[in-house]
């Protein structure tokens, strides 16, 4: 008999897991999920412009997106058809999305398609399969609701072993409901084995506007009024019920930016590190309600150059925080900060930052090494050097190489003068 594999809660709390990660944040995180909608509603437009602002990193609405490779099969269509609906969207779709119009079903080779297209695209983040119904085999089970939930089950487990997004488009029964979600079509064993059910639904067939209705369990319920443009084919965002404060994360990631500044690595109990950033107590949390903030925000921290982990010594619980400098430091691991920030700014706006960064604090992009006297660029810089000419257009890159070339003269010009006046490298330039 095998034995049941367990974990005590004192273990359970000391580990930190790797954090769920979102394809669309605050709407679409990795799992099962499905979108639910009654025939011709819009459903694989809102569908395709969902993979679309994914593999192009544009966001959802307000919600933004990492850019990442998505598998879109469109069984229902032509390629033809998915060609003259890009078009409607976009002038410039990406390479990294991918369209498929045939595929095996659920139980017949269609799993091991798509671990065969994981392998060869690894940066795949969001599958979409629309629609389920064309998956699946007709059963011939007494019990429809084993039958949903088995084959729900089983990409469930495929969402989860590749940590990614897969959503299912679906159909609504008939049969209205006060609650959106039972009129999902099948048993409950579909709606409830998803991660997350969205629905989008009309009051009346002929207007073009809709209410997208989210639930799930890693995000909050929300109802989205939107309005489809018949110009753009586009559904477009008039309202969002769920309140909007302030992201516990930013709030925390300030914070403790502003902490490590001061003392590069640290690691204390939560009622420490709280009196700290806060002790006045102005934010109102607990050293409970903190921690939990914290590994709420292990990923947004990773990406912003800080590593946290947890250890117990002594009987305190300690959350360890360290500041990474560096990309090219053996101590980042696998940690590359200079993706949020590649991330965030668009390419056109990546060389002002150097330059304001430049006349702000220029002793973020320069170091001293060990035993050296010479100043030497930061490995974060030539990062960023190298992401910048990545993107950019070949028309572009004489103008680009000459700039940075520019900025890195003056991070050492900096240097120099300031040796002259003997502030050492540590000074801070005033803004010109």
């Amino acid at each position: 008999m095998n034995r049941l594999q367990t974990i005590d809660a004192d273990t359970l709390q000391s580990t930190a897991y790797e954090p769920v990660s979102f394809v669309v944040d605050d709407l679409l995180p990795q799992g099962l999920h499905l979108l639910a909608g009654a025939p011709k509603i819009g459903k694989s437009w809102l569908a395709l412009w969902l993979c679309l602002c994914a593999a192009q990193g544009k966001p959802l609405w307000t919600f933004a997106t990492r850019p990442c490779e998505v598998l879109y099969l469109c069984l229902e269509d032509s390629f033809q058809r998915i060609q003259s609906r890009l078009f409607d969207l976009t002038e410039d779709a990406p390479p990294t999305l991918h369209f498929a119009v045939m595929s095996q079903q659920l139980h017949n080779g269609l799993v091991e398609q798509i671990e065969q297209f994981l392998k060869e695209h690894p940066q795949t983040r969001l599958i979409v399969i629309d629609t389920l119904q064309r998956i699946r085999t007709a059963g011939n089970d007494a019990n429809p609701y084993a039958s949903d939930y088995r084959d729900i089950g089983v990409l469930k487990a495929l969402a989860d072993k590749h940590r990614i997004a897969i959503l299912l488009v679906h159909h609504l029964r008939k049969m209205n409901d006060d609650d959106p979600m039972n009129m999902i079509s099948g048993t409950t064993g579909l709606s409830g084995a998803t991660d997350s059910n969205f629905v989008l639904r009309k009051s009346k067939r002929r207007e073009n506007t809709a209410t997208l209705y989210c639930t799930g369990r890693d995000i909050p319920y929300r109802e989205l009024a939107l309005e489809f443009d018949g110009e753009d084919h586009v559904w477009k965002l008039l309202s969002d019920d769920c309140e909007q404060t302030e992201q516990p994360n930013e709030r925390i990631l300030f914070l403790l930016s502003e902490l490590l500044r001061r003392q590069p690595e640290i690691s204390a109990p939560a009622k420490v590190l709280l009196e700290k950033i806060d002790p006045a107590g102005a934010e109102g949390l607990t050293p409970n309600s903190f921690s939990h903030r914290i590994r709420k925000s292990v990923d947004a921290l990773r990406r912003n150059g800080i590593t946290v982990s947890f250890r117990k010594s002594n009987g305190d619980r300690l959350i360890c925080l360290k500041r990474v400098d560096g990309v090219d430091d053996p101590t980042t691991g696998n940690i590359v900060t200079i993706d949020a920030l590649c991330q965030a700014l668009p390419k056109e706006e990546l060389v002002p930052w150097m330059k304001n960064m430049l006349d702000t604090c220029p002793d973020g992009f320069k170091y001293k090494p060990k035993n050296k006297k010479e100043t030497k660029i930061h490995p974060f810089y030539s990062a960023l050097t190298k992401n910048y000419m990545s993107l950019a257009d070949d028309s572009e890159k004489s103008r680009v190489k000459s700039e940075m070339k520019e900025a890195s003269d003056r991070i050492l010009e900096l240097s120099q003068d300031k040796k002259g006046d003997g502030n050492g490298s540590s000074g801070r330039r005033r803004r010109r």
